[in-house]
């Protein structure tokens, strides 16, 4: 490391380069996972400064917790912070992030077709919230999973929706922010269940809970889950935008070419194996720094990962979900190819390794 601090100039940068793909070849074996105590989907997790923070659907409301690790959330004493006073319906996977000086926790409620996004902030994490708002996300259509986050000075919300107004796939979406709260312009599609590794489980066929990341090259991932998460082949897959891309242009998304995190070895993508100790592995929280995905993880470090799960050996059923702490990294030199698009050329960059 003393030689690369003494090093100027094209030799240094062809040095780096060598080490941080060396390193992104090497990640480091992470502690097993650990099943929390949090009996419950859809976990969302932050660190602010040394604390941890989450949010998670309970009591027909929202409840936060705050640890000093991602392992002792389960045992944290969860506080309600939003109660469904006005009848809302269910109520789903909320999402808590920070914006400026304030907490947002975006969250689903309804009923059947009538699921729609809302928000609440609050200067604190765990209390202080007022009444919830409804997202007016573009074209008022049936949305789910919803998260906002900010690329290259830009906010963004993406989140899981339907075309129309029947439920026959769930595709991903995503629109320009103004604001913490103000959506703008059109929706745009960025991916739809259309690989034949996303529909061995279908009625609808889903692709949901995307949560984006950023990469040491300082590329968009939305990194989401497919099939149906009343299934064991529940598992995560990346999308990976283009170098200089339009994050609302589809072609300009590439999608890895299998699941990424599963626990069924027939749709995992080449090079990736499946879980050994859980089954179902998905909607999941990278566990960054405010949230923030400019403090994504560079090569080689292993940083945490907080998922839902069945443990192996138990029956697969939503009843039976669990967060789990795991781990994730980056991989180099990873190829995706678009294979419902005949022709198509692979896009190489960095993807992800997760861990249980």
């Amino acid at each position: 490391m003393k030689l690369l601090r003494s090093l100027r100039g094209p030799l240094a940068l062809t040095l780096c380069g060598a080490l941080a793909a060396v390193l992104s070849l090497v990640c480091p074996a992470p502690a097993l996972a650990s099943q929390t105590g949090v009996h419950n989907a859809d976990p969302s997790v932050i660190r602010v400064g040394g604390t941890y923070i989450s949010a998670e659907s309970s009591g027909g409301g929202i409840a936060v917790r705050e640890a000093s690790s991602p392992d002792a959330l389960g045992a944290a004493t969860p506080r309600q912070v939003w109660s469904d006073t006005k009848g809302r319906g269910e109520v789903w996977a909320p999402e808590i992030v920070v914006d400026g000086t304030r907490y947002y926790v975006y969250f689903t409620a309804g009923t059947g077709s009538a699921h729609r996004m809302y928000v609440i902030s609050s200067a604190t994490a765990d209390s202080g919230y007022g009444a919830e708002m409804q997202l007016a996300l573009p074209d008022g259509k049936w949305a789910i999973d919803g998260i906002l986050f900010t690329f290259n000075g830009q906010r963004w919300f993406v989140w899981s929706g339907w075309a129309g107004d029947t439920n026959v796939e769930q595709n991903l979406y995503i629109v320009r922010m103004s604001g913490p709260t103000t959506p703008t312009g059109a929706r745009y599609v960025i991916s739809q269940p259309r690989e034949s590794w996303e529909r061995v489980v279908g009625n609808p066929y889903i692709n949901e809970a995307p949560a984006a990341v950023r990469d040491p090259a300082g590329r968009l991932h939305v990194v989401y889950s497919a099939n149906g998460s009343w299934s064991d082949r529940y598992c995560m897959a990346d999308l990976r935008l283009r170098s200089g891309g339009d994050p609302t242009y589809v072609w300009d998304w590439y999608k890895s070419n299998g699941c990424l995190f599963g626990s069924n070895a027939a749709t995992m993508m080449s090079g990736w194996d499946p879980t050994l100790y859980v089954d179902g592995p998905g909607s999941h929280s990278f566990v960054l720094l405010d949230g923030d995905i400019s403090t994504s993880p560079p090569a080689g470090p292993t940083f945490p990962l907080m998922f839902t799960a069945v443990p192996k050996g138990t029956p697969y059923s939503w009843a039976n979900r669990y967060w789990f702490t795991g781990g994730f990294c980056w991989w180099g030199n990873t190829t995706y190819t678009r294979a419902n698009v005949p022709g198509a050329t692979g896009d190489t960059g960095w993807g992800l390794k997760f861990f249980e």
